[in-house]
């Protein structure tokens, strides 16, 4: 069909121009996150303390060879904990972002493309979720369930697919009006066939940029809620949670429960944006996807 050949050639194009840009400049942010999620991966053989052994007879110890990261009020190894965190860090951060990118695209796909009263009252369902602040949201759906790590993923995925969905709608509304997409309709196409071979595959994209950026924020997120203690719950490491535990010792002069933990949120959040921004601008130069704030 004439539309599958039109949007074949567009997926070419864009991923031509994908490649024709400077390897270099996308290096930096893929290189560290690999490195944080093989260190996610190889935390139990890299870790030579359990990060949730209490040791009483050995609290808040400076940063040593035996404890590189030092030790927390408790006695455990600043460096296991801040090892372990980092699995639950990018668990709940990817996971957060898909599902919110997921909802996003569903929506913004469905009002876009369908229109009309479809169009009227999901868009106000997302100015509705919009209006209240987003902390508020947060902390009444973490508080509705109990508290655990799916619940963390599950109440930031709700709560941030909203811009998703606008920019998804826009792009969709563009898409079903061209060429290739009205040869199909006129062909005899169904909705179905239309939705999944010509105008998903042009918003592939998009969505890949939208959820490497919303991985970061979702780390951001989970970070403030465990900081608050309203996160991931305390026997699990977490950045957040060592943050919150490092809230009493910093007023004694003791760094290095909140310095590690901390940094480690800066450099992952850091790599992800220069990850996102380079993807957005390879892959998807003239859409105007936002840094959630």
């Amino acid at each position: 069909m004439i539309g599958n050949h039109k949007k074949t050639e567009m997926l070419v194009i864009e991923w031509k121009n994908c490649k024709g840009h400077n390897v270099k400049q996308i290096a930096p942010g893929m290189l560290i996150i690999s490195l944080l999620a093989l260190l996610a991966l190889l935390a139990p053989y890299i870790s030579t303390y359990d990060p949730v052994e209490a040791r009483l007879d050995r609290p808040l110890e400076s940063p040593s060879l035996e404890h590189p990261f030092g030790t927390d009020h408790l006695g455990r190894d600043m460096l296991s904990r801040v090892l372990y965190g980092t699995r639950v860090s990018l668990l709940v951060g990817i996971c957060a972002a898909i599902l919110a990118v997921f909802l996003g695209v569903l929506i913004g796909l469905l009002a876009g493309y369908f229109g009309g009263l479809i169009d009227s009252l999901l868009m106000r369902l997302v100015d509705t979720i919009y209006s209240p602040p987003e902390t508020i949201l947060l902390m009444v759906l973490v508080t509705m369930f109990t508290r655990n790590i799916w619940t963390i993923i599950l109440a930031i995925g709700l709560t941030h697919w909203m811009s998703t969905a606008r920019l998804i709608r826009s792009e969709a509304l563009s898409i079903k009006q061209r060429p290739f997409v009205e040869s199909a309709t006129a062909l005899g196409a169904g909705d179905g066939y239309i939705l999944a071979r010509h105008i998903m595959p042009n918003l592939l994209f998009i969505a890949m940029v939208s959820v490497t950026l919303m991985t970061a924020h979702a780390i951001l997120t989970e970070s403030f809620l465990s900081f608050l203690g309203l996160g991931i719950p305390p026997h699990l490491p977490s950045w957040g949670n060592m943050l919150n535990e490092a809230q009493r010792d910093l007023m004694r002069g003791i760094w290095w429960t909140a310095l590690f933990p901390g940094m480690m949120i800066i450099i992952t959040v850091l790599s992800i944006n220069l990850l996102g921004d380079e993807l957005k601008r390879r892959l998807a130069p003239n859409r105007e996807i936002q840094k959630q704030s």
